[in-house]
C-alpha cells in the first residue's frame, strides 16, 4: 500500500492507505478520528465536511491521494474542551446544538467561512450553511451562533 503524506490538526500524518480509499473513512476507522460523520456518502448532506487547505470539503467521496502534501483540518482542530473555538462557544451559547450529528460539518462551513471572510453577512452565513442538511431544524440558532463567533473573534 503507498505512504501518504498529510496535515492533520495541525500533526504530520503519514498513512499507508489505498489511494482510493476515502478520507472519511481513514479518519474514522484508522485514525479513530470520529467528529465527521457519515451521512448519505455521495457529498451532498455536509455531515462529513472537513476543511483541506482551508476549505470545506466533503470527505466521505475525498479519495485519500487527494491529501497528499495538504492541511486537513477536522471539527476535533477546532478546539478543545479546555480552550473552545470562538465557534464552539457560541454554539453552545445560542444552543445551536440538537441531536448534533450534523453540527461538525456545520462548525467546519463555519470555520471556512471565517477563514475567507471575518466579517459575514446573516446572508452569506445562510449562504455557506446552505449545503448542510440539519433536519432538527437549528439553522436559525446556528446562523446566529456563526455571526456571534464572528463579532468575538472581531473583537479580539
Amino acid at each position: 500500500m503507498p505512504t501518504i503524506q498529510f496535515s492533520l490538526n495541525g500533526a504530520a500524518m503519514t498513512v499507508d492507505a489505498d489511494p482510493d480509499q476515502t478520507l472519511l473513512d481513514v479518519l474514522r476507522g484508522r485514525l479513530g478520528v470520529t467528529g465527521a460523520h457519515f451521512g448519505c456518502g455521495a457529498g451532498e448532506c455536509g455531515a462529513c465536511l472537513v476543511m483541506v487547505n482551508d476549505r470545506a470539503i466533503t470527505s466521505c467521496d475525498m479519495p485519500m491521494w487527494s491529501v497528499a502534501d495538504r492541511d486537513v483540518v477536522t471539527v476535533e482542530g477546532l478546539g478543545t474542551a479546555g480552550r473552545p473555538h470562538a465557534l464552539q462557544r457560541a454554539f453552545i451559547s445560542e444552543q445551536a446544538i440538537q441531536c448534533g450529528y450534523c453540527v461538525s460539518g456545520i462548525l467546519i462551513s463555519a470555520a471556512a467561512l471565517l477563514k475567507r471572510n471575518p466579517s459575514p453577512t446573516e446572508t452569506e452565513v445562510r449562504a455557506a450553511l446552505d449545503r448542510n442538511l440539519c433536519r432538527c431544524g437549528s439553522h436559525t440558532r446556528m446562523v446566529r451562533a456563526v455571526l456571534r463567533a464572528a463579532a468575538e473573534l472581531a473583537a479580539s
